[in-house]
Parts: structure tokens; C-alpha cells; sequence
């Protein structure tokens, strides 16, 4: 990994990652049918209205807070509140606004020397989606049949005869073999980086997907732009990733485990510790400055009740994500110290009344 290298604006970036619909509802007129009350418990299928608006209404919040980077969850046309069930992946989610909003925020955050990245969902697709319905509709006579991986028809979800995400029947996989599915993808990806200016893409379940698949993608969107970032979730040992020919970093999440095995449940001690990281340090090279370090997401317990409250200990940890080598990413919320269980109870709705805030961890990450 010595002849590794990463966009260079990266390595000055402080990424803040938004779920657009739980960060700020900053027009009415777009709230999705039946929509709960700010605050309320998050399910799995209620909405609260968080849109672009509201994010461009809170840009000057993220830059006081010191953000320079920004990470969206997904924000394409899609069914759910999440939306990685994208149905149209040229639009923006009527919900969240629309594309011409969508560039107006792009612009404003590069006009504040911030950057933005968008999540890519490639490994699969929403049931809604046009060319899925298609093969439901036509069975081996669409001409979509090959774009997934179908074992037997009439296509069916209980069993479920089709490749999917996770066994979620709501979610088919894409058949990455196929030409035109790359072609489609490629364009996708292309499409967001010339027409909205985007600064990259994290992508979704990269490790499900052929590392080949990988290597062409990245040659497309560093033709249209040598400065995109590519990110990859990545949840085991990133080494192979990380060659130089397919991500210029990924999500972290080995790090996370040591961090919290030795300053939350001392699973580790400090000579353990230290010795682990030294040795992720070691394995990924020169991969390690632009390595997206993470203490939470919309995947994971907010860092707030993994250490059920030891503010004094997370203090640390705060310390040492922005000390440590790598890029670190705030997951929106834990910057005021928001709980939350596992999903869905970590995508609770940003809490904007100071009152409830805590000051003490707040100071610390505007201080680090």
C-alpha cells in the first residue's frame, strides 16, 4: 500500500453523516403522508419530514460546529424512510426535495470550502424499481430478466425464488455480472458527479459486490473527477480494498471495535490496546490517513449508550478519534450527546432544543 494515495482534501476533512429524514424538516410542504411528530420513537416505517431544506437551513450550525465535510444517507427516490430501496436513482426523493434543491445545496457547501459525498446503493435496488417490475411483469421475456439473479418464475416472496439484500424481499440484488447493470451503475455514478458536483460516494455493502466491479467504477468517476472520494463499507479486515484500484478508504469499523473494547467495557487493556491499533496502522499503510473513523452510524448503538453515560470516558474517546491517523466522521446527534439503541432506535430525530444537549460532550467536539 506504499504508492496509496487519497484525494488530497480529504485528509483535512471532518465528515458529519446526516439521515436526511431524522436531521431537520425545513419545508412542510413536502412531508410525506402520515408523518409523526419530531421526537417521536423511530419505527421502521415512520417518517418525520427531514429534507434538504432543512439542511441547507443548518449549514451555518455544521461549519460553527467545524464540519467540512458532509456524508448523506441515501436521498433517491425510494419507498422507505432509509431509502436504500432506491426506485429511481436520477431523482431526488420527492420527500427531501428535488434535483435543481438538491444542486442549490451543493453549490452553498462548496461556497463554505465544505464537501459532500452521496451513499451509493449498488449492490441492490428498491422492489419498485422500473426494471425490476418489468421482469415481474414479463418474466424471461424482459429484456431486464439478466439484471438479477431470478431462480425460477413467476417471481415470488414467500419463499422468496430471488437474490436480495440481506433475505429482505423488498430489496433485489443486482446481478453485477451483467454489462448493462454496470453500464447503468456507472452512469448513475457519473451522472451525480458531473451534473450536481458531488465530491464522491460511500458505498453501500461494497464487500458484497466483485472487486473487479470495483476497479472499473473507480476508473469512471476518477475520469470525471480525480479528486472524488470513494469510500467503501467495509466491516472486516479492509486490506484488500485498499490497493490503490478500487477505494481511497472505508468505514472503520475495526477501529470502532478496539476503541470500545478498551476505553468503554476495558475488554482491552492499554498494552493490548496499543498493540492493536499499531498493528491496524501497520496493515493498512498509507491507507490509514484517509480512512473514515467512526464511533457511531445509522448501523450501529449511539456511542452515547454504548458507554451508557460514562461521559468522563467518552470524553476521551472523543480525544482520541480526532488525535488518532484517519478522517473522523460525526454521526449527527452524538455531537450533543443523543442515546439510541440499535436500529432502528438510533435513527431517532435530531434534537434541536439546547436544554436537552450535553454541554460537556458538545464542547468537546467543537473543541477538538
Amino acid at each position: 500500500m506504499e504508492n496509496f494515495f487519497a484525494p488530497e482534501w480529504v485528509l483535512d476533512t471532518i465528515f458529519y453523516q446526516i439521515f436526511p429524514d431524522r436531521f431537520c424538516n425545513g419545508d412542510i410542504s413536502n412531508d410525506p403522508i402520515d408523518i409523526e411528530q419530531w421526537g417521536n420513537p423511530p419505527t421502521r416505517e415512520n417518517f418525520f419530514g427531514g429534507d434538504l431544506q432543512g439542511i441547507r437551513n443548518k449549514l451555518d450550525y455544521l461549519q460553527d460546529l467545524g464540519i467540512n465535510g458532509i456524508y448523506l444517507n441515501p436521498i433517491f427516490k425510494a419507498r422507505t424512510n432509509h431509502k436504500y430501496d432506491t426506485e429511481d436513482y436520477f431523482t431526488v426523493d420527492p420527500s427531501f426535495g428535488n434535483n435543481d434543491l438538491f444542486k442549490k445545496l451543493v453549490l452553498e457547501i462548496h461556497e463554505r470550502k465544505m464537501h459532500i459525498i452521496l451513499d451509493g446503493v449498488f449492490n441492490h435496488c428498491g422492489e419498485q424499481f422500473k426494471q425490476f417490475k418489468n421482469v415481474k411483469k414479463h418474466e424471461q421475456k424482459s429484456p431486464y430478466a439478466d439484471w438479477f439473479n431470478i431462480h425460477s418464475y413467476p417471481i415470488v416472496q414467500n419463499p422468496i425464488n430471488y437474490d436480495s439484500c440481506g433475505g429482505c424481499t423488498y430489496l433485489p440484488k443486482f446481478n453485477n455480472d451483467n454489462q448493462a447493470v454496470k453500464k447503468y451503475i456507472y452512469k448513475v455514478a457519473s451522472y451525480w458527479l458531473k451534473q450536481a458536483g458531488i465530491d464522491g460516494w460511500r458505498l453501500d455493502c461494497a464487500q458484497k459486490i466483485q472487486k473487479e466491479f470495483w476497479r472499473v467504477f473507480r476508473d469512471k468517476v476518477k475520469k470525471v473527477s480525480s479528486q472524488s472520494y470513494l469510500v467503501g463499507e467495509i466491516w472486516h479486515e479492509p486490506g484488500t480494498w485498499l490497493q490503490g484500484d478500487t477505494f481511497d478508504g472505508v468505514t472503520n469499523y475495526l477501529l470502532r471495535e478496539l476503541i470500545i473494547n478498551y476505553f468503554s467495557n476495558d475488554i482491552l487493556d492499554a498494552e493490548d490496546f496499543s498493540y492493536e491499533i499499531s498493528s491496524l496502522l501497520q496493515r493498512l499503510g498509507n491507507a490509514s490517513y484517509s480512512m473514515l473513523n467512526l464511533l457511531g452510524c445509522h448501523d450501529t448503538k449511539r456511542i452515547f449508550s454504548v458507554f451508557e453515560g460514562e461521559i468522563n470516558r467518552l470524553l476521551i474517546t472523543i480525544v482520541f478519534l480526532f488525535t488518532f491517523v484517519g478522517i473522523p466522521l460525526i454521526y449527527y446527534g452524538d455531537e450533543i450527546g443523543m442515546a439510541g439503541g440499535e436500529d432502528p432506535d438510533c435513527r431517532r430525530t435530531m434534537v434541536w432544543d439546547e436544554s436537552l444537549w450535553s454541554m460537556n460532550i458538545n464542547k468537546m467536539y467543537r473543541k477538538m
